[in-house]
């Protein structure tokens, strides 16, 4: 037997660790004078991008941030947050994007849980800086503004960003990872109950998925890319290091408004977007009219709740190509596509929806996903209706929690990610949601997926968004109960709702209250279910007695 190992250990010349910072060292290299930055009437290529995020790293470095320090960043989808993606890495930073819609006292513990030395915060968000001033009065603060933001800069309190930009070094030597396993992001899952978690991504993590996406998107160099997705969520899902690694253009967008969204799409040609189901409904329900001069292929990424067949045909209608992927905060955004087959072309639409809508496979650089039985840790048979929990393994998965080793084990249990999704495994292979766990209602005995009624509800046409929940019965132990969004304009009753999903429901998973209502959701466009089982159980409450 031959020692094929023997005085052949990996050294620098034949190993280098993975990092998405080097995409950006590559682009400003070879497409330097391509496009990188559309904002506005603001312009900006790869190469200027480059020196721009070499500076920032500099004069981060000159105060202070080194390796796993923490900087975090309260920003909208603007040039200066996809530019921190990288500058805060160089000196071995790690980033923390915080979602700029909690509310203080989360944000609050949150800097301190993350221990962040510097923030950098628009100053759509100033309001902030005093309450910080005196809770946290180390940290150093830098401010963002530009002209499309509706408050004014406050120069006078805190370092503008432009400054550490303009002082530090164009050809800063940034640092390589001593590791691909050191930590380049920390994210925090947006928990209904207790405290945020901590999510801690490294390089190696971060590289792949990156690299993932463009081959589960057969994503051309060049592509034109709109940030209609929160930067915030999963670190824009890794897409600010995909694009990098692309030489694409980052279309920026302080928020999202349909009508700009779609203008934006037609004068600058973009290419790709993704979003949530809400997103990729106002999208699909806005006047014809906004959708004037799109006249290209757009291929579009939803996640999130599974979107509902109703709306991957809608999509289809207006000519966007659709892709439906599956993920989590802990495996950096998606890490399953529904991967389309060629033989899927020749059903009908609604067939071939109904495919398009599962969860998928596995991503490129994902090792595994399975439906795994939580108690035995056996896979169940794939015959799409043994019930089962999603897990993943592989290297887009996060380094684990910080300073939380009993949720870390707890998530890894049995070598695998536990996700608390649950799904059946399709006899083609792929994975398709049931519920959340928590999300099963579990009537007279019988368990019944609160996303299948969802899917009924949103073949009505007069539904814009819909969420089901249990609630409390005395007969039943619980029962459906239905929030619905309707389209603007339309007028529909609760026994007109109740009577359409008759006709494609067994009738005990039919809901038994249908309330109509604007439906709450988080910044990343989900809807909060938790706030609907609290109103669902008042309604019950109110109801028995």
């Amino acid at each position: 037997m031959t020692d094929f190992d023997k005085n052949l250990g990996p050294r620098s010349v034949n190993f280098v660790p993975l990092t998405p910072l080097d995409f950006i060292a590559r682009s400003a290299q070879v497409y330097g004078a391509m496009p990188a930055i559309v904002y506005g009437k603001k312009r900006r290529s790869w190469a200027q991008t480059y020196e721009r995020c070499r500076r920032l790293a500099s004069s981060l470095a000159a105060r202070g941030i080194t390796r796993n320090d923490t900087v975090a960043v309260l920003l909208p989808n603007i040039p200066e947050m996809v530019e921190v993606h990288f500058a805060v890495p160089m000196p071995g930073g790690v980033l923390n994007a915080l979602n700029t819609r909690l509310d203080y006292a989360t944000l609050l513990f949150m800097l301190r849980h993350g221990e962040a030395k510097l923030l950098i915060i628009d100053s759509e968000y100033s309001s902030l800086e005093e309450k910080l001033k005196t809770d946290l009065p180390d940290l150093i603060v830098i401010g963002v503004h530009d002209d499309q933001a509706s408050t004014p800069a406050n120069p006078a309190t805190w370092t503008d960003y432009e400054v550490l930009v303009n002082e530090g070094d164009p050809n800063f030597n940034w640092l390589m990872p001593e590791d691909e396993w050191n930590a380049i992001a920390l994210n925090y899952t947006s928990g209904t109950t207790g405290d945020p978690k901590g999510v801690v991504y490294h390089h190696r993590g971060a590289a792949v998925n990156a690299i993932s996406n463009i081959l589960e998107w057969d994503m051309p160099k060049h592509a034109v890319y709109l940030w209609t997705l929160p930067l915030f969520h999963c670190n824009g899902w890794c897409f600010p290091w995909t694009v990098a690694a692309r030489a694409g253009v980052n279309v920026c967008l302080r928020k999202f408004e349909a009508q700009h969204v779609l203008e934006l799409i037609a004068k600058e040609k973009v290419t790709h977007y993704c979003g949530a189901p809400i997103v990729q409904s106002a999208l699909a329900s806005a006047p014809a009219e906004w959708r004037v001069g799109i006249k290209h292929r757009v291929s579009t990424m939803v996640a999130g709740a599974p979107p509902s067949p109703a709306v991957i045909a809608q999509m289809a209608e207006m000519g966007f190509d659709l892709t439906h992927v599956y993920g989590l905060t802990e495996v950096y955004g998606p890490a399953t596509v529904c991967a389309k087959q060629t033989d899927w072309h020749d059903l009908e639409p609604a067939a071939q929806a109904q495919l398009n809508a599962r969860q998928g496979v596995r991503y490129h650089l994902q090792a595994d996903v399975a439906v795994m039985d939580p108690e035995t840790m056996q896979a169940v048979p794939a015959d799409g209706e043994t019930l089962g929990e999603i897990m993943f393994r592989g290297n887009i998965c996060m380094k684990g929690y910080l300073k939380n080793p009993k949720a870390t084990e707890a998530a890894f249990e049995g070598g695998w990610f536990h996700t608390g999704d649950l799904a059946v495994m399709s006899p083609d292979g792929y994975v398709r949601i049931k519920d959340r766990s928590k999300d099963i209602i579990i009537s007279g005995g019988e368990n019944i997926s609160s996303i299948e009624v969802e899917d009924a509800i949103y073949q009505h046409p007069a539904v814009a968004a819909v969420a089901v929940v249990a609630a409390p019965d005395a007969k039943w132990g619980e029962v459906p109960c239905a929030f619905v969004e309707l389209r603007s304009g339309a007028v529909v009753s609760e026994q007109e709702m109740i009577t359409h999903c008759k006709l494609h429901l067994a009738s005990f998973k039919v809901p038994k209250r249908v309330v109509f209502k604007e439906l709450p959701k988080t910044s990343t466009g989900k809807i909060q279910k938790f706030a609907l089982r609290e109103e669902a159980g008042s309604i019950a409450a109110i109801n028995l007695s």
